[in-house]
C-alpha cells in the first residue's frame, strides 16, 4: 500500500483522510490547527506532522484539501510547502475547489521537481466525504491518474479523468452552476406547492420519479420544507465557488444570468447572518413568515 499524506483536515479532509488510513494506506496528516491533527490521529491512527513539507516527506501520494487558491499556495509552495518534501516520482492530488489557473501553476511547479499532479475537486458534501461516496473530477495526465485512481477510490463513489490539467476544476465549476440553478428552481416549486395546499410528501413521491427528479430533490426537499438548514454545504462556501466560476466565465466569455441572480440571493442570506446555512436555504427568501 502506498504511503499517503493529507494536508487540510476540514469538514471534507478529516473524513477523507480517515478513509485512506482505514483502507490500509499509512497516512500522515497536517492541519493548520495542530489540535485537529492530533484528534485525527487519536481517532484514526496514522501520524501527524508540524508542516506540509514534513507530512509529504516519504509519501507516495500527497492529498490536499484546503479553502481557496491562496490557502493552496501556502501549503504547496515555499520552504515548508508540500512540494519541498516530495520525492521525484511522487504525486500531488489537489481536492481543493480552486481555480483552473492555480491548477496549472501547481502543475508547472510539480513538473520542475519531477512530481506528478492531478487537480481533483470533489462533490458530495460532508455526508459524501464521511460515507466515502464522493464524486471526484480530475484533470491531468492519464498515466499519473492511473496511479492514483485506486487510492482515491477509498473515498469516492465515482472518479473520472475529464481531461488535462485544470479540467477537474472546470468540471467542478460546471457542477456548481448546475446546483445553483437546481436549488432555486426546487425552492420555487416547493414554495408554490406549499402555498397551493398540496400534500408535498405525495407530490415529491411522484415527481421525484419523473423528469424533474434530482439529487437535490431526493436529499434536500424534505429538509427545505422543514426549514432545517444546519447541515450540508454552507452557502459561504458556495459563494466562494461561484466567485471562481464568474472569474472563469469572464475569461472565456460565458454568460451566466441565472447563476448571477442566485449568487445575489445567497449574498442576501449572508447579509442576514445565515452564511453557515446549507445552500438549500434559498427557499427561505420566498417565505413571508
Amino acid at each position: 500500500m502506498p504511503n499517503c499524506a493529507f494536508v487540510g483536515l476540514g469538514v471534507m479532509g478529516y473524513p477523507m483522510a480517515g478513509h485512506l488510513q482505514a483502507a490500509g494506506h499509512p497516512t500522515t496528516v497536517y492541519n493548520r490547527t495542530t489540535a485537529k491533527a492530533e484528534a485525527w490521529v487519536g481517532e484514526h491512527g496514522g501520524s501527524s506532522a508540524p508542516t506540509p513539507r514534513e507530512a509529504a516527506t516519504g509519501a507516495h501520494l500527497v492529498m490536499v484539501c484546503v479553502g481557496n487558491d491562496d490557502d493552496l499556495r501556502s501549503v504547496v509552495f515555499g520552504d515548508q510547502g508540500a512540494l519541498a518534501g516530495m520525492d521525484t516520482g511522487a504525486t500531488l492530488v489537489d481536492h481543493t475547489t480552486a481555480s483552473a489557473e492555480v491548477a496549472r501553476e501547481i502543475r508547472a511547479a510539480a513538473d520542475a521537481v519531477g512530481v506528478g499532479f492531478i487537480d481533483a475537486p470533489v462533490s458530495g458534501g460532508q455526508a459524501g466525504a464521511e460515507n466515502g461516496q464522493l464524486a471526484v473530477m480530475c484533470g491531468g495526465d492519464e498515466s499519473v491518474y492511473a496511479g492514483v485512481e485506486p487510492v482515491i477510490d477509498a473515498y469516492a463513489k465515482i472518479s473520472v479523468l475529464v481531461g488535462g490539467t485544470g479540467s477537474g476544476q472546470l468540471t467542478k465549476m460546471v457542477n456548481q452552476v448546475c446546483i445553483a440553478g437546481l436549488i432555486q428552481g426546487l425552492s420555487e416549486a416547493l414554495d408554490f406547492g406549499r402555498r397551493a395546499d398540496l400534500d408535498m410528501d405525495r407530490v415529491l413521491s411522484v415527481i421525484g420519479g419523473g423528469a424533474s427528479g434530482s439529487w437535490q430533490m431526493a436529499n434536500r426537499a424534505g429538509t427545505m420544507l422543514d426549514r432545517h438548514f444546519d447541515h450540508g454545504f454552507a452557502l459561504d462556501w458556495m459563494r466562494k465557488d461561484l466567485g471562481i466560476v464568474f472569474d472563469e466565465a469572464e475569461r472565456i466569455d460565458a454568460t451566466l444570468p441565472i447563476t448571477a441572480l442566485v449568487d445575489q440571493l445567497y449574498a442576501r442570506l449572508q447579509r442576514e447572518g445565515h452564511g453557515r446555512w446549507d445552500t438549500s436555504a434559498l427557499i427561505e427568501l420566498l417565505r413571508d413568515d
